[in-house]
């Protein structure tokens, strides 16, 4: 029977900067593309984001960061015009400051 090691075997004739540079590569290919958004769903997402802020619901924002989509649920607190970004508290009255660029979806959360 042949005991084959896997990774473990050619690990060890690799130098430690090789190996980071690997886990990086691997770390980069998981990244995801920003996706681009058309006037009208922009349009859409505006109107959700000025009636969430008039009826202090709760509101799910999709937004690209660190490479990835996040998902933020929370109440509009403000809008900082100025940075061009929303200030957003979430259930644990965590602020997070999404972009308005940033930003791929807005949909009302029912309660």
């Amino acid at each position: 029977m042949i005991r084959d090691r896997g990774r473990i075997k050619w690990t060890a004739m690799m130098l430690p900067e090789h190996v980071k540079l690997l886990r990086d590569w691997v770390k980069e290919d998981q990244y995801e593309q920003k996706k681009s958004i058309d006037e009208q769903q922009l349009e859409w997402m505006n109107e959700i984001i000025m009636e969430a802020v008039e009826c202090n619901q709760l509101v799910a924002i999709t937004h690209y960061q660190n490479h990835n989509y996040e998902i933020v649920v929370g109440k509009i607190h403000n809008w900082d015009e100025l940075a061009q970004k929303l200030h957003i508290i979430d259930r644990f009255q965590e602020i997070h400051r999404i972009a308005i660029v940033d930003i791929a979806d807005v949909r009302l959360m029912d309660v």
